[in-house]
């Protein structure tokens, strides 16, 4: 299981359109809308490989109308008390 963050830097009038849209991209299981100098909103992605991943990234999420840039960060290990295990499951193979 492969886990991203996108930081996305959007037109300001498409935001909020964006961030719906990302929400029906497969591969996309949530996405935020921030604040900061960084990205104006950041999809969390997660697949089972990382070519899965480049195709979400670079087809679909950058495919959108209004995305100016992403940058994509990949986790490599997750801390948490949680059971990631399960918020993360993507069901069947």
């Amino acid at each position: 299981m492969v886990h991203a963050f996108v930081l996305i830097e959007a037109e300001p009038a498409r935001i909020a359109d964006l961030a719906e849209a990302l929400t029906e991209v497969d591969g996309v299981s949530e996405a935020y809308s921030v604040s900061g100098e960084v990205a104006d909103l950041v999809a969390i992605v997660r697949v089972r490989q990382h070519d899965d991943l480049a195709e979400v990234v670079t087809r679909r999420i950058a495919g959108l109308p209004g995305i100016l840039a992403t940058s994509t960060l990949v986790a490599f290990k997750a801390y948490s008390r949680h059971d990631l295990e399960a918020i993360w499951d993507l069901g069947p193979r």
